[in-house]
């Protein structure tokens, strides 16, 4: 068993502070060889490096192994249940623990804003019914609730609400690759902030109008749901059908000998003046081979699909 746990230990050296800290803790008899303050740094520290999991796993250490009151308790519960909710997207997870920090300390600072998180959380979760009890029942939606600080340093305000370097990464991060080098430097970062401030303003503004009512709005949120879940089934199936690590560059290069004019340098009547050897292409030719692996791809999974559920065009009917 002190074996396993010497494993598990070092599965979470992403942190060289993390690996130090849990292999002190695993020296010890039954009283934690860490303390209380430093567990707490170690959550945050892995939070801090985007490691919500792992900040997860020390919180609940935290919880099952040192002697918390339960006011201290219901803090970290409803910090393990905004890491659930903003950063991992894992609704079901978040509405249990901030079910717990409702319950441990009905009188913590933080209940107006729970009880917002709670609606939130059955709203995604699809439970509409109980989220507009919960509305009945508290004030959850007042407009003077904000959300808790984050781990970081604060770097700007929305009336109580911190807005903390943690999350301004975390927001950036969450941007397509190619975007995110262009707010590496101190001016991006604060254009990148402003932009991120306005449109909280605004949400909120429309919050409080009841706009998450409107018809538009809510067909809106179909079609995009619809569009994400088409989109995730297709990057599933397409990854499962095409099966890209099978091939080898020895494919690729026959992929580039099949259509070697496409690698040509051409004149302004699109003559051919030289072709590029594979060695001078090799990347972009790999690029393309998996595009067009990836499409075929998808042409077969929606021939079977159709095929599968027996649809039928009229294409004479079309005008």
């Amino acid at each position: 068993m002190r074996q396993r746990h010497f494993v598990n230990v070092f599965k979470l050296l992403t942190v060289a502070m993390a690996g130090v800290l849990l292999l002190a803790g695993c020296q010890g008899g039954s009283k934690p060889a860490v303390s209380a303050e430093k567990k707490r740094e170690l959550a945050n520290a892995l939070y801090n490096q985007e490691l919500f999991s792992q900040a997860i796993a020390e919180y609940q250490e935290y919880l099952r192994f040192y002697p918390v009151d339960e006011k201290e308790q219901a803090n970290i519960s409803y910090q393990i249940g905004n890491i659930y909710f903003e950063r991992l997207k894992d609704y079901e997870n978040a509405l249990a623990y901030f079910i717990r920090a409702k319950t441990l300390d009905p009188q913590a600072s933080f209940q107006a804003q729970l009880g917002k998180k709670v609606v939130e959380c059955l709203e995604r979760l699809h439970r509409s019914a109980d989220a507009r009890q919960v509305i009945a029942q508290t004030s959850a939606l007042d407009e003077s609730q904000k959300p808790q600080s984050r781990p970081g340093e604060v770097i700007a305000k929305i009336g109580q609400r911190e807005i903390t370097t943690g999350d301004l990464a975390f927001q950036i991060n969450q941007l397509p690759e190619y975007l995110r080098g262009q707010f590496q430097s101190g001016e991006r970062k604060k254009q990148f902030l402003q932009q991120y401030i306005a449109q909280e303003l605004l949400y909120d503004s429309a919050k409080r109008k009841g706009l998450e009512n409107d018809p538009e709005v809510v067909e809106g949120l179909f079609q995009a749901q619809k569009a994400l879940m088409t989109e995730k089934l297709l990057e599933q199936e397409i990854e499962q059908e095409a099966n890209i690590d099978k091939y080898s560059n020895a494919d690729v290069e026959l992929f580039y000998r099949a259509n070697k004019e496409r690698y040509a340098e051409k004149d302004d009547k699109g003559h051919v003046q030289r072709i590029k050897p594979f060695a001078e292409v090799a990347q972009q030719a790999g690029q393309d081979f998996v595009q067009q692996k990836k499409q075929e791809a998808y042409q077969r999974i929606i021939e079977r699909l159709m095929q599968a559920e027996q649809v039928v065009i009229y294409e004479a009917k079309i005008k």
